[in-house]
């Protein structure tokens, strides 16, 4: 997968050339990934300007819009897609919400986190995207945005870019007929980005006591994460298709338009 080097968007990403069996790949220029939009400015920004986004499609809840809206593209249309809304009124705040509030203070962390609690908690939040009310009404609207006949190049996204939008990648990759290992290769390569664009918070608290594995159980992904949704989907459904067509309601025709839209020969 293609990284972007933008000085306003964290974490920018073009799923296309991502390689597909047969000689095919996700074609380049219609399918983006990243973290927030806060800071986004195409005025500044070559980068982002020259992608020509005219869907944004946000996975965040609606504390973390407030907190820091989104700044689209002159022109973009922005869909709301509340991956977390369940399992926040349910009283489990996604981590990646709240990063910089629980880097800032390793006591609250490590209680919460530390002695593999982080990757409990995570394995049971990407069980929840797949399992929620809110996060398949998330999902469906998310394909169904990218099935759209004219969307334009559409850029999707949460807080870091890497959990509620590394499942939505997960998803995308996997009815395109990308193979396991190339789909884990994908989720895995915002480590690098968002350990980057955390370093100093973690540096800080690693200072201030606490252990860096819980940090970074944090502020970046690992395989058992991203195994523990599959093997929710496996469970339920026995396939990503049937989780697609029977879990989120997506049709027929809207798989066959993604498909077309986005795989090219060669």
């Amino acid at each position: 997968m293609n990284a972007i080097p933008s000085t306003t968007v964290a974490n920018l990403r073009d799923l296309g050339g991502t390689p597909l069996p047969g000689g095919r790949s996700v074609r380049s220029g219609l399918l983006f990934r990243s973290g927030q939009l806060d800071r986004m400015d195409t005025a500044s920004d070559p980068a982002v300007a020259a992608l020509g986004i005219r869907t944004v499609v946000d996975f965040r809840t609606r504390a973390e819009r407030e907190a820091r809206p989104d700044r689209l593209p002159e022109g973009g249309r922005l869909l709301l897609a509340d991956v977390m809304a369940d399992q926040v009124a349910a009283g489990r705040m996604p981590a990646a919400a709240r990063l910089r509030r629980l880097l800032a203070d390793p006591a609250v962390a490590e209680q919460e986190l530390g002695d593999g609690r982080g990757r409990e908690l995570f394995g049971a939040i990407y069980r929840g995207f797949v399992t929620t009310d809110s996060a398949r009404a998330s999902y469906r609207a998310f394909l169904n945005a990218v099935a759209d006949p004219d969307p334009g190049p559409l850029l999707f996204h949460c807080t870091a870019g890497k959990d509620r939008t590394g499942w939505a990648a997960t998803i995308v990759l996997t009815l395109l007929g990308a193979t396991p290992k190339t789909v884990e290769a994908e989720y895995m390569s915002v480590n690098t980005a968002v350990r980057e664009a955390f370093a100093p918070l973690v540096e800080g608290y690693t200072l201030q006591g606490g252990q860096p594995e819980t940090a970074l159980s944090i502020i970046g992904v690992v395989p058992d994460y991203l195994a523990a949704a599959l093997d929710e989907v496996d469970a339920r459904f026995g396939s990503m298709e049937k989780y697609v067509q029977e879990g989120l309601g997506v049709t027929p025709a809207a798989l066959e338009r993604i498909r077309g839209r986005l795989v090219v020969q060669g």
